[in-house]
C-alpha cells in the first residue's frame, strides 16, 4: 500500500471523528425531545447521502443498494443499531458509562479482524490500542459512571456494532458502503417518527438539526466509510476514538458553554492522541500493501 493511500484514510477517518465530536455541541442548544432529534438526523443525514450518491453515481444509486449484499446490511445494520441504542441508553445510564464501553471497541475490532481477515496484530497494536482504552478510561473517571443493566448493556452493543460495522468495512472494501449508511439513517427516521415529534420543530432547532444530520452525521458516515476501506480496521476504529476527546473541548472552548472537561480528561485525550500518532507511525514505517477500493 502507498504511503499515499494510507495518509488519505487516516485524514478521512480522522476527519470523520472530528465531525462526529460536534454532536454534543448541537444537541446542548436543541430544544425537542430525543426521539424528535433522532428524527430529523435521520432524514437530513440520508438527504445528504442521497444528494451525494445521486452527484457522484447519477442514476448508479439503484445498482448500489442492490449490490450492497449481507456486508451492506450489515453495516447498515451496525450503524442503526449503535445510533438508536445510544438514545435509549442515555436514558438508562450516563455519557460516560457510554463513552467508556465504547472505547474497548478497537481492542474488538483488532480481535475480529485478526480472527477473520487474517490482519497482523502486532505488539505495537496491541499497545496502542490498550493505552487508547486507558486514556478514555481516565477521562470519564472523574464522573459518575453508573446505570442499570439495560444501559450498561445497550453500551455494550454500541461497542460492539460499531466495532463489527468497521471490519464489515474493512472486509467488503470492494463494496460502497454509502448506501448502506444512508440506510442505517432510513431506520433512524422511522424509529423516531413513530416515537418523536417531528412538527414541533422549527426555527434555530430545525437548522441545528440540520447541522446533525446533514454535517455531523451524513457528512461524518461519508468521510468514515471511505477512510474506513483504506486502512486496517483496528486502526480505523483507534482513529475514531479521537471523537471522545475532541467533544469535551468542544463544549469548554465554545463561548456560551465554557465547560471545563477537568484535568483527567486532558491527561486522557493526550494519552488517546498518543495512541493514534504512536500507532499511524508505525502503520506509516510497514507501508502494507492493499488494494484500491473500487472507484
Amino acid at each position: 500500500m502507498s504511503w499515499s493511500l494510507h495518509a488519505r484514510g487516516v485524514a478521512m477517518v480522522a476527519g470523520a471523528a472530528a465531525v462526529w465530536s460536534t454532536g454534543g455541541l448541537i444537541v446542548r442548544h436543541v430544544e425537542a425531545d430525543a426521539w424528535t432529534i433522532v428524527f430529523w438526523r435521520g432524514v437530513f443525514a440520508s438527504l445528504t447521502l442521497l444528494l451525494y450518491m445521486a452527484v457522484r453515481d447519477g442514476r448508479k444509486i439503484l445498482a448500489l443498494f442492490r449490490d450492497l449484499g449481507w456486508g451492506g446490511l450489515g453495516v447498515a445494520i451496525c450503524f442503526g443499531a449503535a445510533s438508536t441504542s445510544f438514545v435509549i441508553a442515555l436514558q438508562h445510564t450516563t455519557v460516560a458509562t457510554i463513552l467508556f464501553l465504547q472505547s474497548a471497541a478497537p481492542l474488538v475490532a483488532g480481535v475480529l479482524a485478526w480472527l477473520w481477515l487474517g490482519e497482523r496484530m502486532t505488539w505495537i497494536k496491541a499497545a496502542a490500542m490498550l493505552l487508547a482504552l486507558a486514556g478514555v478510561g481516565i477521562t470519564v473517571s472523574d464522573q459518575e459512571a453508573t446505570g442499570d443493566f439495560l444501559g450498561i448493556a445497550l453500551s455494550l452493543l454500541i461497542m460492539i456494532a460499531f466495532a463489527l460495522a468497521t471490519v464489515l468495512v474493512r472486509r467488503f472494501s470492494h463494496v460502497r458502503m454509502t448506501p448502506a449508511t444512508c440506510l442505517s439513517s432510513l431506520w433512524l427516521v422511522m424509529i423516531g417518527g413513530a416515537l418523536g415529534s417531528p412538527a414541533s420543530v422549527e426555527g434555530t432547532d430545525l437548522t441545528l438539526l440540520f447541522l446533525f444530520g446533514a454535517c455531523q452525521l451524513g457528512i461524518g458516515f461519508i468521510l468514515f466509510t471511505t477512510g474506513a476501506r483504506l486502512i486496517p480496521a483496528g486502526e480505523a476504529i483507534l482513529l475514531s476514538l479521537l471523537e471522545s476527546i475532541l467533544a469535551p473541548i468542544w463544549v469548554w472552548v465554545w463561548p456560551t458553554l465554557h465547560e471545563y472537561p477537568g484535568d483527567r480528561a486532558l491527561i486522557g485525550g493526550a494519552l488517546v492522541i498518543a495512541a493514534v500518532i504512536w500507532n499511524t507511525v508505525s502503520e506509516m514505517g510497514q507501508a502494507k500493501r492493499i488494494a484500491p477500493p473500487v472507484e
